[in-house]
């Protein structure tokens, strides 16, 4: 998840542990963006011996003053650790750091908590399972101020027993760790799906204001009735799972042809006001295709057809 995903995010008080760090796993964080800072400042906070690496100096100098040790190359880095994490800006650029310590990774839990796709989570596994190195992918689900917060949300995939030997220190990073199952893509599907979700209802919400502005409203004026909605929203998550793990779309309250109908005066309404609205009208061709392949008296969660049979 990219660090500005949330734009407010209230700020949480760390509390430094008191524990004996003899008795925690060292650590190594390989990275120090604004994440990996973040990440290496709560097991410094928790406790934990910690080594930080970066490609560029001039970073984590706040770290070391607290207790971290700089190393000079990865292999060095993961030398001195039991738990690796690594957290840089791609694959491309993980797999340029790790090919410099993949002699010292064996032995080793390796936490790649940089963001992807399944395909690059699981041909990252690939190639730590050549090495014999225990792995787990990760996906980071809120912005840099939560980490480390009993509020933050990790995904993990990957070896089971590695994560159920770790889970303590990992949760030293997100309170809200959660562990997805032994397919290594499996935190990288739970990442996008969340974010697809996310960025798209960020979008209506944007979207939503700027029709208002368009007929003088203020964003404020309407504020009120967006939280209003966004209840109702989270009301109906667990329904639309069901409706979708079950296949079955009861249109006994609402149905596909009717919501359609009024995303149709959306897309009309935006686009006489000079607004884009490929966005609308994209969710209006899926509804359409959806209705086309006979789901019209059938509720909202039918759109899914439209979506999985793309033209």
């Amino acid at each position: 998840m990219s660090n500005n995903a949330h734009t407010h995010t209230r700020t949480h008080t760390r509390t430094h542990a008191h524990t004996d760090s003899h008795s925690l796993p060292a650590v190594t964080v390989l990275g120090l963006g604004a994440m990996g800072q973040a990440l290496a400042g709560a097991f410094l906070a928790a406790g934990h011996p910690t080594t930080v690496w970066n490609r560029s100096q001039g970073k984590g100098e706040d770290l070391v003053a607290r207790g971290a040790t700089r190393a000079v190359t990865p292999a060095e880095a993961v030398r001195a650790a039991e738990v690796v994490v690594v957290c840089v800006v791609d694959y491309d650029a993980a797999q340029a750091v790790l090919d410099q310590a993949a002699g010292d990774l064996p032995g080793r839990l390796l936490v790649n908590l940089t963001s992807d796709t399944p395909e690059r989570a699981r041909e990252a596994a690939a190639w730590a399972e050549e090495l014999g190195v225990d792995y787990l992918d990760g996906a980071v689900m809120v912005p840099v101020p939560m980490i480390g917060t009993p509020d933050a949300l990790i995904f993990h995939s990957g070896t089971r027993s590695a994560y159920e030997k770790y889970e303590a220190t990992l949760k030293a990073l997100a309170g809200q760790t959660a562990y997805v199952g032994e397919d290594h893509g499996l935190a990288a599907v739970h990442d996008l799906s969340v974010l697809d979700f996310f960025w798209t209802a960020m979008h209506g919400l944007v979207h939503g204001y700027a029709l208002a502005a368009a007929e003088g409203v203020k964003a404020a004026a309407v504020a009120p009735h967006m939280k209003t909605l966004a209840a109702l929203l989270a009301d109906v998550v667990d329904g639309t799972a069901d409706d979708l793990d079950s296949g079955k779309f009861p249109g006994d309250l609402d149905n596909l042809t009717v919501e359609a109908a009024n995303v149709r005066h959306i897309v009309r309404a935006a686009e006489h006001r000079g607004l884009d609205a490929a966005a609308l009208r994209g969710v209006l061709t899926a509804a359409d295709r959806s209705i086309a392949l006979g789901h019209g008296a059938d509720n909202w969660s039918s759109i899914v057809e439209g979506i999985r049979k793309p033209a």
